[in-house]
């Protein structure tokens, strides 16, 4: 936990932060550390950061890529539609309160936002963060069923008729995208097999619904 906390305080001052930002880091991981984070936990978060390390992603705007990394699920409760904003607007809070200028906190809520996947980004900053966030999707099949059981976790309030319907919905969606990735790099890289494990766990839950 401590080179997170020293990668997240490096991080703000890239960002032109003038203020310490070790309470922020600190809080940030006991956040992403919280026990009911079956799937959007610290390991998460670990896996995001190493996607954008491989990631050729440069200049000011990978600073800003980073923080959106470290805030996209800064707020997380399976019970609200609305992490994602909340997260973003946590993330301009905390950051402007450090001393980063507002129109760059601004920029990384931005960011922050585009992680609900509601709508495909048109930057190559959102582009990235996106597909950074749905890394996931193309992995091997047994990282994917980990994932998927993950997320079931995360919604065991959920009754299993509706969670199905629920979760076949989200990824049907996501297999309708074409592409997936909306940069050349993670197309490369994953796009296949995220086909083929969302056709798969797609017609598991059709089965399964039928």
């Amino acid at each position: 936990m401590s080179a997170l906390r020293e990668r997240f305080t490096a991080l703000a001052r890239y960002l032109g932060a003038s203020g310490d930002a070790a309470t922020l880091a600190d809080a940030l991981l006991a956040d992403y550390g919280e026990p009911r984070r079956a799937y959007h936990g610290t390991a998460h978060l670990i896996d995001c950061l190493a996607r954008l390390d491989e990631a050729s992603a440069s200049g000011p705007t990978r600073d800003q890529v980073e923080a959106a990394l470290w805030y996209h699920d800064a707020v997380y409760d399976s019970r609200a539609d609305d992490n994602e904003e909340r997260s973003a607007e946590r993330a301009h809070r905390e950051l402007t309160a450090v001393g980063v200028e507002s129109a760059v906190a601004t920029d990384v809520a931005r960011l922050v936002r585009l992680t609900d996947h509601r709508s495909l980004p048109d930057d190559p900053a959102g582009r990235l963060v996106c597909d950074i966030d749905l890394s996931i999707l193309g992995r091997s099949p047994q990282e994917f069923d980990a994932y998927d059981a993950a997320i079931r976790t995360e919604y065991a309030w959920v009754p299993e008729d509706r969670y199905r319907a629920a979760r076949l919905q989200v990824l049907d969606g996501l297999l309708r995208r074409d592409p997936i990735y909306q940069t050349e790099q993670f197309r490369r890289r994953y796009e296949r097999q995220a086909r083929a494990n969302l056709r798969r766990a797609v017609a598991r839950l059709a089965a399964d619904g039928g």
